[in-house]
């Protein structure tokens, strides 16, 4: 199944934007009269028939609508530092984006090598791996925030930072609990500073390992992301 995105996507109905247009009727050689699927990203999924194959807007009718499977009673947020190579840092939104994340914020610590993302790129990278694995939730890319500012927000449920030290002896998956909002937050190569790790525990950020390897930033986020699902899974 191929998946279409529409985040304005409006009933009975709505046309597809030019990109989205042009690959369904110019690669994939759709006509009027056939049946796509699309999502708004915010939950859904719409069974449209084609009644205006234009290249460039093409015209859908929404027939029948229906809940995405990936709707949880639990939210997933990370805070990831930005890899200096910035490839790596769109692969782990891929990643967690195909597992199932729901908000992701870049922050700027004081290790930070990468200040800037560009924010329209990211978002282009959510939407291509919500659509390959047929998600029907987009993932909320909140903008790029400085640490300090960024563990003073407000954020119901618990709070994990990952850091790599000895006097760290708790694992995110001893400590994190099924059924419950999760944030954990991800450094950069360099890891969070000492100053960093005991501003966000007075904030009630617990520090946690991610294993016994040390892990690359983004290898990181996709170990948490996938830890707190497995945790999910085994107490249902």
């Amino acid at each position: 199944m191929n998946l279409f995105y529409t985040p304005q996507l409006q009933k009975p109905q709505f046309k597809l934007d030019e990109e989205e247009s042009k690959h369904l009727i110019r690669v994939l050689r759709k006509q009027i009269g056939d049946v796509i699927t699309t999502t708004d990203g915010k939950g859904m999924f719409y069974e449209c028939e084609i009644i205006d194959g234009n290249a460039k807007g093409c015209k859908v009718e929404v027939k029948t609508e229906r809940n995405g499977d990936d709707t949880r009673n639990f939210q997933i947020h990370l805070a990831v530092a930005p890899t200096k190579n910035i490839n790596r840092f769109e692969w782990f939104l891929e990643k967690v984006t195909e597992m199932g994340v729901d908000s992701l914020t870049p922050i700027i610590t004081f290790h930070s090598e990468r200040r800037d993302v560009k924010p329209d790129r990211l978002e282009k990278v959510l939407v291509a791996a919500m659509k390959q694995s047929l998600k029907s939730r987009l993932p909320e890319l909140h903008e790029p925030k400085k640490f300090n500012s960024f563990i003073t927000q407000s954020f119901e449920g618990d709070k994990f930072i990952a850091f790599i030290d000895k006097v760290v002896t708790q694992e995110l998956a001893q400590l994190c609990k099924p059924n419950k909002n999760t944030l954990v937050l991800i450094g950069p190569e360099g890891d969070f500073s000492r100053e960093e790790v005991e501003a966000a525990k007075q904030q009630g950020f617990i520090p946690v390992k991610l294993g016994p390897a040390r892990l690359r930033t983004e290898t990181a986020g996709v170990a948490a992301c996938h830890t707190i699902h497995v945790i999910n899974l085994l107490n249902t």
